[in-house]
């Protein structure tokens, strides 16, 4: 069913200069798992609103992670963001080059997503608290997302927090956005106009976006390319234009349901104990390249 992601597209052979993300042979695995990732290459380029698909436990929150540097993984040159490190270059992050937004967001706030919201702080003090920021920019994205200054951050709904953090983790203009899962707690009106914000960014400043996610309406004209995932290996990456399901198919959402569906009829008939020589094996054993979280990620 999947097509492997080819050289040219997703796979190496292009100039990383080039790409505002690339990644050649990456080889990820949790302390005392088998590898999520061994000899994973895509290159994204600049410009590019890449919807990144599969199922859950795929690997998509892992893949975001690494590329926004919270994980390390071995050697400074395997993935490389706007042409530096993404782990190592700290300067990508505390710039805001490099944003990520992730899921947990309803209950945290700060690009990494760790400072708590407890106490009785008002929308107000958390978006002008950002330092650094353009006044205009700032006052877009208020209105963009229909934000009343004078919320209680600890008395208002999951998706009034959200647009608050959004707001914040988007009040530097931003080269690469890593986005995953952060429009389910908003309404249809929010997530449609904060998409053609996004594309927005993308078409006038050449900023690129990877967006993980399982809500499909309206992406079909949003999306540049497509890659999907499958248990951590990059079984397809493509423009949007050249999936030729699509031109079967009234919408993504179906395209993307019958990858799934036929994903999972393919595991079924997997053996429950396949032979030791068919699993996947990885040189790190103890290798010191396993996960490890960025310095970054506790600021």
């Amino acid at each position: 069913m999947a097509e492997k992601a080819s050289q040219s597209e997703g796979g190496g052979g292009e100039n990383e200069k080039a790409n505002s993300i690339s990644i050649c042979g990456m080889q990820f695995a949790y302390p005392g798992q088998h590898p999520l990732f061994y000899e994973f290459n895509l290159n994204i380029s600049p410009g590019s609103r890449c919807l990144l698909v599969g199922a859950n436990g795929s690997g998509k929150t892992t893949l975001l992670k690494i590329m926004a540097g919270k994980h390390m993984v071995g050697g400074r040159d395997v993935v490389r963001v706007i042409n530096g490190s993404a782990f190592h270059d700290t300067q990508l992050v505390c710039s805001g080059d490099l944003a990520y937004l992730g899921g947990s967001w309803s209950k945290t706030v700060g690009s990494a997503g760790e400072i708590p919201l407890q106490g009785d702080f008002s929308a107000e003090h958390m978006i002008f608290g950002v330092e650094g920021t353009d006044p205009v920019r700032r006052e877009k994205l208020i209105e963009l997302l229909d934000i009343d200054l004078k919320w209680r951050m600890h008395k208002v709904s999951d998706g009034q927090r959200r647009r608050v953090q959004i707001c914040m983790g988007l009040l530097h203009p931003f080269k690469v956005l890593l986005l995953d899962e952060v429009t389910v707690d908003l309404d249809v009106v929010a997530r449609m106009d904060l998409l053609e914000f996004f594309k927005e960014e993308c078409d006038q400043r050449g900023a690129t976006i990877v967006y993980a996610t399982h809500i499909f309406d309206g992406l079909e004209t949003w999306a540049t390319h497509l890659a999907y995932i499958q248990d951590g290996e990059l079984k397809r990456v493509k423009k949007l234009t050249e999936v030729h399901e699509l031109k079967n198919s009234a919408t993504l959402l179906s395209v993307v349901e019958s990858w799934l569906r036929s994903e999972t009829k393919n595991e079924k008939k997997k053996p429950t104990n396949p032979p030791a020589q068919n699993q996947k094996t990885s040189p790190f054993g103890s290798s010191p390249f396993m996960s490890s979280r960025h310095m970054a990620y506790y600021r």
